[in-house]
């Protein structure tokens, strides 16, 4: 099957063929009825993406937690950010 691109194409072409003066009437109704059928179809996709969109926006996003302790001496560079120690080591 043909993606929405393409669909949307296909129907594009069958709008300027429609709109074309030298097309006979059971042509143009043909053409009509196709691209009626494509656009009803298109709606359709169309419809569920924006569901499925609905759904991911309205997902409640993962807490993160921020780190508070940006500096803290548990990752072993303690001594090494060049502030004064507090109490004596012997």
């Amino acid at each position: 099957m043909d993606n929405f691109e393409e669909k949307l194409r296909k129907l594009e072409k069958l709008t300027a063929d429609i709109k074309q003066t030298d097309i006979s009437l059971e042509d143009a109704l043909k053409n009509f009825e196709e691209g009626i059928k494509l656009a009803r179809g298109m709606e359709k996709e169309l419809e569920k993406i924006e569901g499925k969109i609905q759904i991911l926006m309205n997902e409640p996003s993962p807490q993160v937690k921020p780190e508070l302790d940006l500096f803290s001496d548990t990752d072993n560079t303690a001594g090494t950010s060049g502030a004064p120690e507090t109490g004596t080591r012997r």
